[in-house]
């Protein structure tokens, strides 16, 4: 069971943003986008969220076709943590988390809130946090917020079966050393619950370092994919980048001038 994305295009206008893209998020896998800015990493995320209309091409989701899901059922599949994602009214830390949570009205699920939402909040780190004003916050907590909002979506009871998919553009942005590696550690550890994760990154050693499989993206395409060492070469680097890469392999290190 996955997210597939087969022979995806996406054209704006008269520019085509993507061509011909095809990839899976595997359940219990990091699987990081890297590549230059403009590369269409951004944009395959969105597609594969179900905010693009693709130009040609299918989404699915366990088997299903995206374009015939409603916006409703896309969130019980996969939770999404844009670059981006202001709020106009003035929410509490806590309400902003609550927000994720998608089983109002269901009983069982609703036996769960509390705990799942407390569980969320320390895992994330931000106890010190949810009492605040979100628009008080500095950019790199809102981010943090945003993350533990887009884990309470994707609650499960223990031993469910459903698979849970979880799309991240660029969240460690604004993110002190700390909770950048903290961040990834509890993404890491979703992974080895089940969830599948997409993350787009542009720090390629933290991609060498906690992704199980890279996209190498350029110019709307995928020029190559797959574990860490296969996709950082000093080759394939230098080329998409146009700068001079060094790659050393142990451990894998990517240096550039």
């Amino acid at each position: 069971m996955t997210i597939k994305a087969v022979s995806v295009d996406v054209s704006i206008g008269e520019a085509q943003l993507l061509k011909d893209i095809s990839l899976d998020v595997v359940p219990g896998e990091v699987l990081a986008l890297v590549g230059p800015n403009g590369a269409g990493k951004s944009t395959f995320l969105s597609a594969l969220a179900g905010d693009l209309i693709l130009s040609r091409g299918q989404v699915f989701y366990n088997q299903c076709d995206l374009s015939k899901l409603s916006i409703q059922e896309r969130s019980f599949y996969r939770s999404v943590m844009s670059q981006s994602q202001p709020m106009v009214f003035d929410f509490s830390v806590r309400n902003i988390v609550e927000m994720g949570w998608l089983h109002q009205g269901h009983g069982f699920y609703n036996a769960h809130f509390s705990l799942a939402t407390q569980q969320v909040i320390e895992q994330c780190n931000i106890t010190s946090l949810v009492e605040r004003r979100f628009n008080t916050l500095s950019g790199g907590e809102q981010k943090r917020v945003h993350f533990a909002r887009a884990l309470l979506q994707l609650w499960l009871p223990e031993g469910s079966k459903e698979c849970r998919y979880l799309l991240l553009d660029e969240p460690l942005a604004n993110l002190d050393i700390a909770h950048e590696l903290s961040m990834l550690n509890v993404i890491k550890q979703s992974a080895s619950s089940g969830i599948g994760v997409l993350i787009v990154l542009h720090d390629l050693n933290l991609a060498a370092k906690f992704a199980d499989k890279i996209a190498l993206f350029d110019q709307g395409k995928i020029v190559r994919l797959g574990t860490p060492e296969q996709v950082l070469t000093e080759d394939s680097l230098s080329t998409v980048y146009g700068v001079p890469v060094t790659v050393a392999q142990t451990p894998l290190t990517i240096s550039y001038y």
